[in-house]
């Protein structure tokens, strides 16, 4: 059976393999069903490994493991947190399941499962890497209207590091560790983006040959077999193309709880929209690597005379000698939601931009089509941030802070941030 990245399939209960199509959708159980299989493979938790089983060649091994996020459930108590799928790009930063205050994350059944498959997958001994499970990636998709029964195929691939994170649950008001773990999603380039599932349904096969049904895998798999982690970056996926943004991709549903923020910060800032500079920046921070600390704010520049730029930082890139540092010019524009942004505002911000420099734009609105390509076809440096990613960041930002239990009370927190933070200065002063 074959799947393509992005393919929306269909998981009912209870459970039935007897028809290949259910709804419209490839059925997941039809999919995944094998005669000869130990057990069934379900998707009942975020992380579902299946039971280790006997090979011919190394004792008993873990066929695979099928790890789903589920979007429309972060942030709640079931799920204090957010996964980010770049599969385009090759990553995925999906956080472990353990939720509880004071207990060691490792012994959550879904964890303990993956840091198995992280110490195999790394193993310099070729023997053990052969034993390490496949993991197959799903994200949960909303059919008309219904977040729940339609997994989205999103590749396969192994992890690539693990680390320990304490995380805040904002609806319970405590802390607790868990493990993220950074998967790299392998190329299908050589099987023309197609992903044949019975290579999974061999490896469940009771007293399955490693080596035989390795030799069906995709070929990045039986690549890194052989060269090992340190092959895991030429490996990875990566999609060429232009990507351009539909509006409705760009801007959150309305009645939707992202909606609701947009119009709160346009509201918010509508009579004071030079204090938006203040947010803008602090967005751009978290889009551009917050987690990497690679993005040092600067400031913020004076209502008016401000040459093109609302706010100036710096991307640092490496330590000590081995450094070097980025002037980010930035543009803040409170708009109304449902206008495209002006494209004589990018060309100016780009215009200002010398050798060296990075741009970053960021809207309350969203960006047309065309706007986009010439950016990408120019291949401009600047960075496009749109109503909908503020307030997805907004929404993760309330989640994570232990001050604000509300939205405005986030937003005057921000606001009360800017007074201080403005400055005359030239951008290339933030590199003194």
């Amino acid at each position: 059976m074959e799947i393509s990245i992005g393919d929306v399939l269909r998981y009912k209960k209870p459970a039935c393999d007897q028809n290949m199509y259910e709804d419209g959708h490839l059925n997941f159980h039809f999919l995944t069903h094998e005669s000869k299989a130990a057990a069934k493979l379900q998707l009942e938790k975020g992380i579902n490994a299946s039971a280790a089983i006997s090979t011919l060649e190394a004792g008993k091994v873990r066929p695979v493991i099928l790890v789903s996020s589920s979007p429309n459930k972060k942030g709640s108590a079931e799920t204090p947190w957010e996964d980010y799928f770049d599969v385009d790009n090759g990553h995925i930063r999906y956080f472990g399941d353990n939720k509880e205050p004071g207990k060691d994350p490792a012994t959550a059944p879904g964890n303990k499962a993956l840091l198995e498959a992280f110490r195999l997958a790394h193993s310099h001994d070729p023997k053990l890497r052969l034993t390490t499970p496949p993991i197959v990636f799903f994200q949960r998709a909303r059919v008309n209207g219904n977040p729940k029964g339609f997994p989205k195929f999103m590749g396969f691939g192994v992890i690539n590091s693990v680390e320990l994170v304490t995380q805040w649950d904002n609806d319970k008001q405590r802390s607790f560790t868990n493990y993220a773990f950074d998967f790299t999603v392998l190329s299908l380039a050589h099987e023309h983006e197609i992903f044949d599932f019975s290579w999974v349904n061999q490896r469940r096969h009771a007293g399955f040959s490693l080596h035989d049904t390795n030799a069906i895998a995709p070929q990045s798999w039986q690549a890194w077999m052989k060269l090992g982690s340190n092959a895991l970056n030429n490996l990875r996926r990566r999609v060429s193309k232009l990507k351009v943004v539909k509006t409705d991709e760009q801007r959150p549903l309305p009645g939707t709880s992202q909606h609701h923020t947009l119009q709160a910060v346009y509201d918010f800032y509508a009579n004071k929209k030079h204090n938006f500079e203040a947010l803008a920046e602090l967005i751009t921070e978290r889009v551009i690597g917050q987690e990497l600390g690679i993005y040092r704010k600067g400031w913020v520049t004076q209502g008016t005379g401000d040459g093109g730029a609302d706010f100036v930082g710096k991307v640092v890139l490496g330590s000590g000698f081995s450094k070097v540092e980025l002037i980010v010019l930035g543009q803040a524009k409170c708009e109304k939601l449902d206008s495209p942004t002006g494209g004589n505002h990018i060309a100016r911000t780009v215009a200002r931009l010398k050798r060296g420099w990075l741009g970053a734009y960021v809207t309350t609105s969203y960006f047309s089509e065309s706007v986009q390509r010439e950016v990408l076809e120019d291949d401009y440096p600047i960075v496009l941030i749109h109503g909908k990613r503020i307030a997805e960041e907004l929404e993760q930002m309330l989640h994570q802070s232990t001050t604000a239990s509300t939205l405005l009370e986030l937003l005057y927190e921000i606001d009360a941030e800017y007074p201080a933070r403005i400055r005359t200065r030239r951008p290339e002063e933030v590199l003194d």
